[in-house]
């Protein structure tokens, strides 16, 4: 999404609105400490609903690319990345600077799913050990990851990142 966002311009709205950054900013914050608490203060009896093994429904699997890309969209600081990543790669003689800003982010894309692809065969590998840790080990991990999402939210809430 923000490739395509700084192959239009939409970053550059970002970086140059603090009014704009501070909304994603606010909305991106506010939706991971929602996450956070909700892993938090969910009950052990919903343990199922929170592990690896409950996710294999087509329901399940949308619903968490969809929180995926929510997460994403909502993230001020990987747009002002990519808008000051891309550009120092594009010639302006070479063509429309958007057309190398695509191709440039594609690229990037191409490389991230290789790597975040062999992270994701290594985790499945890893699941059948961790779902025969029992319930005390994933109540654990369930309030790790939330006060994880909660911390996350909270920094990315008080960081400044020159926009405050």
């Amino acid at each position: 999404m923000h490739i395509l966002f700084a192959a239009v311009g939409l970053s550059a709205v970002l970086a140059s609105s603090a009014t704009a950054f501070s909304i994603v900013k606010w909305a991106g914050a506010a939706y991971l400490v929602w996450l956070g608490l909700r892993l938090v203060l969910s009950r052990d009896e919903n343990e199922a609903r929170f592990s690896v093994s409950a996710g294999t429904g087509r329901q399940k699997l949308s619903r968490a690319f969809a929180q995926g890309v929510v997460v994403n969209v909502f993230n001020p600081k990987t747009a002002l990345f990519f808008l000051a990543f891309l550009p120092q790669f594009v010639d302006p003689s070479s063509g429309a600077a958007w057309a190398q800003i695509a191709v440039l982010g594609l690229t990037f894309v191409a490389l991230a799913v290789c790597t975040d692809g062999l992270y994701a065969l290594l985790s499945g590998t890893a699941a059948g050990w961790l779902r025969s840790k029992g319930t005390g080990f994933r109540r654990g991990q369930r309030l790790f990851s939330g006060g994880v999402y909660v911390a996350l939210g909270l920094a990315t809430a008080v960081s400044g990142g020159g926009k405050d």
